[in-house]
């Protein structure tokens, strides 16, 4: 028996129940099954993902403190790998996964107490048996005695949590570092000095040994073995430990851990872009292959050239598709065969490449899929060319857009992202594919921001697409430009037959999202391609009216798991059917509203609906504004209907209806209302709110004129 520290109880070890979440706890134990819940404990930044940080609690167990645990964005956040944070345990899974909670108390000194955790034990540091060889800290992470620079000799930290796939400070670091940078060099009594010295003398030297050079896509085979690899330096993070080199070859792509000291760059001379010869040790981290890097020198002339001519080679060879795969007969899919055929090829040679690959669509049924259909290609390949089990998160990234243009907004956030990414973890810029917008002159300044930087950009649009576009993108995807009637063409089974080009081993899992992205007239080829891939007309249905119920919640978020389950779930399961019903619910309740508070008008023998959305609708909840009126064009047999709010309205109508125009005409009469057209592909328009109810009569006015 023992006395709490705080109010002197008699408990079973050093701090009583009421008082544990008032002290913090420094953790020497090595199984995360050890760990307590609610506990506070002192922790070490590892490394930082997209979905939050990973903190170092003792050599052998790190946790994952997620991004919605803390108070801040994610961005935000000063911690540099080695850092000394504080975090709450929250729940230690069957797996051993550790989830963490933000702490806002970020001092000692601010807790009450403060203890030490052996194992399972209780210690107060009077009790302590001894200083450990970190300093005092619970964190340590050592190379093996004869190797400065090797991980853990018992290989223990396979059973910690996964890493971040990429960011600064991979999860490599649990193996390889003391993050408090203490006694970071061997066991053998020599100094750090001495260790650093002797990788000094590595990185100076050019490998000649006689070792095999081998394809990184063997490695998996040569686990222990000493190999040699040639290739190009792709990425370069610094972790709390190692210095990670992401190597590429004609084969694959590959991590390679070169250990100085915990937190210091190891060979400093070698960039992104390098082309060279690493010496090293095949092995298993955390069930990964990770070349353990012995000796790493760039190579210049002859050889520089014949490794980038091997590169250059392959990926040419793989990048390329055969032949268009197409998913059924259409004359406007087959009019932009060539477009697509290359719109395919730079997806491959980006992943071939490591560059990321970010995928921008409408917070639409039609976008997901369109979105959907792209991601269910991209991320077999980037699993085949990355050994890391959490590449496909790093590497392929899909944001869907509000706005139905891809504005100087959402421009501004992909530039700010990419451009952190390259400087704080040495990313290459990514390929922007958009689907279903992008392709209008609306959207050339966000296009172009993109350009000053250099970063690829392809447009894939089967509805309307400017000329001037083309110019600035890589490739633009559109029948229209290209000539054909794309009056029957979704965006959706356009990328559909992209992404099944992309990669033809996922084609029988593609055949059914064309006829889904359909809301009405779908092409019998379409229809009858879900048929034979076991989704009749009313699973269909199903699946869309999911999508797009789903689509309209967190429009921002990818949804990535939550969609793959909708789309390409088990045919029996009922998590389509479940979210359909609310669907059509929630939809008929406030189509039965507006029906009720419609304005009917008749114009030059044209009968037209108008809705005032800001009265006789639910703005903030769905369905949103554009589905209400497509809703209520489609079901009714108006010539026109307009939907209009506070200062903007959407268009919708059985011709064919040009908004810029409709707009251009309304200025003319409202000159006073600043209208423009912001959103052709969604029939939008924009004006002050003061002079709402004069631009709406013009509108209607402009366009039952085009539909005369």
């Amino acid at each position: 028996m023992g006395k709490c520290i705080i109010c002197g109880a008699s408990v079973d070890g050093r701090i009583c129940s009421s008082h544990e979440e008032d002290v913090v706890f420094e953790f020497r134990g090595n199984d995360p099954q050890q760990l307590v819940r609610n506990r506070f404990y002192t922790g070490v930044v590892d490394g930082y993902a997209d979905f939050g940080v990973f903190i170092d609690l003792s050599s052998n167990v790190t946790g994952l403190l997620h991004r919605s645990e803390l108070d801040k964005r994610l961005e935000s956040l000063d911690w540099e790998p080695g850092d000394t944070v504080f975090v709450q345990v929250k729940n230690v899974r069957d797996n051993g996964d550790v989830d963490l909670a933000w702490s806002i108390r970020q001092s000692e000194r601010e807790f009450r107490g403060a203890l030490l955790q052996e194992g399972t034990t209780e210690l107060e540091r009077d009790d302590d048996d001894g200083d450990d060889d970190d300093g005092g800290s619970g964190v340590t992470h050592k190379p093996t005695p004869d190797e400065p620079g090797q991980g853990g000799d018992d290989g223990s930290a396979d059973d910690s949590s996964t890493d971040d796939g990429g960011d600064d400070a991979g999860g490599d670091a649990a193996d390889e570092t003391d993050a408090t940078g203490a006694d970071a060099g061997s066991d053998d009594g020599s100094s750090d000095d001495d260790g650093i010295e002797a990788v000094r003398e590595r990185e100076q030297a050019t490998p000649d040994g006689e070792i095999e050079r081998v394809g990184i896509g063997t490695l998996s085979d040569r686990v222990g073995d000493e190999v040699r690899i040639e290739g190009e330096v792709v990425g370069a993070r610094q972790t709390g430990g190692p210095t990670v080199f992401e190597l590429r070859d004609e084969t694959g792509v590959v991590d390679c851990a070169a250990f100085v000291q915990a937190g210091v760059r190891a060979y400093p001379e070698i960039e992104v872009g390098d082309v060279v010869r690493l010496d090293g040790e095949v092995e298993v981290r955390r069930n990964e292959i990770q070349v353990e890097t012995e000796a790493l020198a760039t190579l210049e002339g002859n050889e520089a050239e014949a490794v980038r001519r091997r590169l250059a080679d392959a990926v040419t060879d793989e990048a390329r598709p055969d032949d268009l795969v197409t998913l059924g007969e259409h004359d406007a899919v087959d009019a932009v065969a060539d477009d697509l055929l290359d719109a395919a090829e730079t997806v491959r040679r980006a992943v071939i490449e490591s560059r990321p690959v970010v995928v921008r669509h409408s917070a639409t049924a039609d976008g997901y899929v369109a979105g959907a259909a792209v991601e269910r290609a991209v991320l077999p390949l980037i699993r085949e060319e990355h050994a890391k089990s959490d590449a496909e998160y790093h590497y392929f990234t899909r944001r869907p857009l509000d706005e139905p243009v891809y504005d100087m907004d959402a421009a501004t956030k992909d530039a700010t992202r990419m451009l952190q990414d390259r400087d704080r973890h040495d990313e290459k810029l990514p390929l922007v594919l958009l689907l279903g917008t992008g392709s209008t002159r609306e959207s050339r300044d966000g296009l172009d921001l993109l350009g000053v930087y250099g970063a690829e950009r392809v447009v894939v649009d089967a509805a309307t697409a400017d000329e001037e576009v083309a110019e600035g993108v890589a490739t633009l995807v559109n029948p229209g430009l290209a000539g054909a009637d794309a009056a029957d063409l979704t965006t959706g089974a356009l990328a559909s037959v992209l992404a099944a080009t992309v990669n033809d081993d996922v084609v029988d899992d593609l055949a059914h999202l064309p006829a889904v992205s359909y809301w009405e007239g779908t092409p019998a080829t379409y229809t009858d391609l879900a048929d034979d891939a076991g989704r009749d007309a009313e699973r269909v249905a199903e699946l869309r009216e999911a999508v797009a119920l789903e689509a309209y919640y967190q429009s921002y978020q990818d949804k990535r798991e939550l969609i793959t389950d909708i789309l390409f779930g088990a045919e029996g399961g009922d998590l389509a059917g479940h979210i359909a019903g609310q669907f059509r619910e929630k939809l008929e309740t406030e189509l039965d509203t507006a029906e009720a508070n419609i304005e009917e008008r008749e114009v030059d023998g044209l009968a037209f609906a108008t809705l005032d959305a800001d009265a006789f609708s639910h703005r903030f909840d769905f369905p949103s504004t554009t589905l209400l009126a497509d809703e209520l064009q489609r079901r009714s047999d108006r010539d026109a209907t307009v939907v209009y709010g506070t200062d903007e309205l959407y268009v919708r109508a059985d011709g064919d209806v040009d908004v810029r125009s409709a707009a251009g005409d309304a200025a003319m009469s409202v000159p006073d209302a600043g209208v423009t057209a912001v959103g052709v592909r969604q029939g939008r328009i924009e004006y002050l709110a003061g002079r709402r109810d004069a631009v709406t009569d013009a509108v209607v006015d402009a366009v039952a004129g085009q539909l005369q």
